[in-house]
C-alpha cells in the first residue's frame, strides 16, 4: 500500500491504494461508533440495553435467550451509534478527487482477457 492521503474534517477519511483498487480508512469513524455504544451501554439514564447485554452473556440465563434478543441488543446499539461522515466545504470533491487518482493508478485485470489489465 502506498503512504495515505486524506480529506481533514471531524472524521477523518484516508485513501490508501492496494494493488486493485483503494482502500478507504475510517479509523476515527470506528472510534465515534465504539464511542457511541460505550455510552449506550453505561448510560445512567437508562440501563435496559447494559442489562439486556449481561442476561445474554451471563451462562445461567444465556441458553433462555434467544436469537431475537441478540438481535434486538444489536439494532439497538446500531440505532445509537455513529454512521455518517460529514464532509464540509470542498472536502467532498477533495475525497472524490483522490479517489479517482488512486482508482486511475490501480486497473482490475480482466479475467477473461487472460489476466491483462482492461
Amino acid at each position: 500500500m502506498t503512504d495515505p492521503t486524506s480529506t481533514t474534517g471531524p472524521v477523518p477519511v484516508y485513501v490508501r491504494t492496494i494493488p486493485t483498487g483503494v482502500v478507504l480508512d475510517l479509523e476515527a469513524l470506528t472510534r465515534l461508533v465504539v464511542g457511541d455504544v460505550l455510552d449506550a451501554l453505561l448510560s445512567g439514564e437508562d440501563t435496559d440495553l447494559w442489562d439486556l447485554l449481561h442476561e445474554i452473556a451471563d451462562p445461567q440465563t444465556a441458553p433462555l435467550h434467544t436469537r431475537f434478543d441478540r438481535e434486538h441488543l444489536e439494532q439497538q446499539l446500531t440505532e445509537r451509534a455513529s454512521s455518517r461522515v460529514p464532509l464540509y466545504g470542498t472536502r467532498a470533491l477533495e475525497l472524490a478527487d483522490r479517489l479517482t487518482q488512486a482508482a486511475r493508478l490501480r486497473q482490475v485485470p480482466d479475467p477473461r482477457q487472460g489476466g491483462e489489465a482492461a
